[in-house]
């Protein structure tokens, strides 16, 4: 039987509808469409898809075990790299990744490699299995986690599995970092899927401390010299908002998009009064940016009320860094693209609220040292946009607390913290990092996949330890 050059469409919630509400857009496949996408795989006997995974999932196998309609096999081969399989299926950027190398995606659409760990991931969790923890010896050895991202919570899960006894600390009132701060519940719902994912890794014995800022409460020489932990975990990521220097920045009514979104997801804004957190939006939002961030604000800014929302972006759509999945949503729900616009000034309304944002147009000149044509200003050429709500999503840097409070650990300009890019090993000993806080903002999965190499190496290192 010829196989099918299309993927089987994702089931998504009308434009019109969910424009109004935080509701998941993506839907998910059901059982039929899962196994009906799972034959499509070719089962390649040198498979590509694997290379292109950050966290080394076992593609194939467990495309193969939904193929045959078994779905525990399937999870339990996912779980065995990926400790937030549900989280991954739906915001992980397969298109980049596993999906770029899928042979049939020469021809045709690759495999739905991420639908599918969504379906298995959500199948096992309707199933409401208990997770057995992990029986620790009494004298294992103990590793701090400092941040409960991505990257921290999958260090944490995989150096549990090790037979570790690991306490991550979160600075905030909720586990999941960018998971539960930045990424909105129409993209990724936190009871149904986050929340779940977590309280797995809990379940192997890994020891959740909220509320804990470390830098504060403890340094890390503290953790390591009066605590007793024997290695540390650095996983902080990237969350210290950037802004352009252009005037009118401190405006009322100006945000940075973490905290827009932040407000909105980790706060329940988006369900006020509900939840006793105000957020102001005004009729006409712009939105400064062109990445996934950028459109998850201007998204999020729709369906709080806003009449027009504009994506205002200094390249072309060929730019883009957002995912294509993300911007043909946007589109669908009415945002408002204006590419090749730049903006210089943010207008005061004389008492100190927005009353417009002026840009530029820009044309694109020779390449930058990106690989991306270099946006030029155009002589002459300012115009005013009528917004009153200015939301800038241009990239994050690391929060310095940790560098700053941590003698011996090397940083570079930026302040992000130099680690080897195999072991994650610090400047420091013991002490190990990954994520954002050392490769400025990047993907939920590329966190992930340096939290598995650090578990690796801190593994490792313990062992020649205690040796």
């Amino acid at each position: 039987m010829a196989v099918s050059m299309k993927k089987h469409e994702m089931p998504v919630q009308d434009p019109k509808v969910r424009a109004h509400n935080f509701d998941e857009v993506a839907l998910g496949y059901d059982e039929e469409t899962a196994v009906a996408e799972a034959e499509r795989c070719l089962h390649c006997k040198v498979p590509q898809c694997r290379k292109g995974c950050p966290v080394s999932v076992n593609i194939p196998e467990f495309i193969g075990k939904i193929k045959e309609r078994d779905f525990d096999g399937a999870i339990s081969i996912i779980k065995e790299s990926n400790g937030l399989p549900a989280v991954c299926g739906r915001v992980c950027p397969q298109e980049n990744q596993c999906e770029k190398h899928c042979v049939l995606g020469k021809k045709g659409e690759s495999v739905a490699i991420g639908r599918l760990e969504r379906f298995a991931a959500d199948t096992y969790m309707a199933k409401n299995e208990e997770v057995k923890p992990i029986e620790y010896a009494p004298d294992a050895q103990k590793v701090a986690v400092i941040g409960a991202g991505p990257s921290g919570l999958t260090c944490a899960g995989d150096l549990a599995k090790k037979g570790y006894k690991v306490t991550v600390f979160e600075a905030l009132h909720k586990a999941g970092g960018v998971l539960s701060y930045g990424i909105p519940e129409f993209r990724l719902p936190k009871d149904k899927v986050v929340k779940r994912e977590i309280e797995n890794i809990e379940k192997l014995g890994v020891k959740i401390e909220l509320d804990s800022v470390v830098g504060r409460l403890y340094t890390v020489d503290e953790l390591m010299e009066e605590e007793g932990f024997d290695a540390v975990f650095l996983g902080t990521g990237a969350g210290l908002p950037r802004f352009q220097g252009i005037p009118g920045e401190s405006l009322n009514g100006v945000y940075s998009a973490n905290e827009f979104l932040t407000r909105c997801n980790l706060m329940k804004a988006y369900d006020f009064p509900n939840y006793a957190t105000p957020i102001r939006v005004g009729k006409n939002v712009a939105v400064i940016g062109g990445g996934n961030v950028a459109m998850d604000a201007a998204r999020t800014a729709l369906r709080l009320g806003a009449d027009h929302v504009y994506i205002v972006y200094r390249r072309s759509e060929a730019e883009l860094p957002a995912r294509k999945e993300e911007v043909e949503h946007a589109k669908e729900e009415g945002i408002d693209f204006r590419l090749l616009n730049n903006p210089v000034e943010i207008l005061d309304d004389g008492n100190g609220w927005v009353k417009g944002m002026r840009c530029i147009k820009m044309e694109l000149g020779e390449p930058d040292e990106s690989g991306r044509r270099r946006p030029v200003p155009m002589k002459g050429s300012e115009f005013d946009l009528d917004v009153d709500t200015v939301i800038v999503s241009i990239g994050t840097g690391p929060n310095p607390i940790i560098a700053h409070t941590t003698p011996g650990l090397d940083t570079t300009k930026r302040g992000n913290i130099v680690a080897d890019e195999e072991s994650c090993a610090t400047s420091k000993e013991g002490v190990f990092a990954g994520g954002d806080i050392v490769t400025g903002s990047a993907t939920v999965i590329l966190a992930m996949g340096a939290g598995r190499k650090a578990a690796a190496a801190i593994d490792e290192y313990l062992k020649k330890k205690r040796a």
